[in-house]
């Protein structure tokens, strides 16, 4: 006759807190907004320069 092994699972809650550095979040938001400047910058100067060439 088998019987089934009681199963007592104990549940862990863990509650994670995002924390928000806003420092961090400045720092961040000036680094892709200089990627978005520069390749703006990039493709003007195709468009201006480099196309009418052809």
């Amino acid at each position: 006759m088998s019987t089934q092994p009681s199963r007592n699972y104990e549940i862990e809650e863990r509650h994670v807190e995002k924390k928000s550095d806003s420092s961090l979040v400045a720092s961040t938001f000036i680094k892709y907004a200089a990627y978005i400047v520069i390749t703006f910058g990039i493709l003007y100067f195709l468009v201006q320069y480099v196309f009418p060439l052809f």
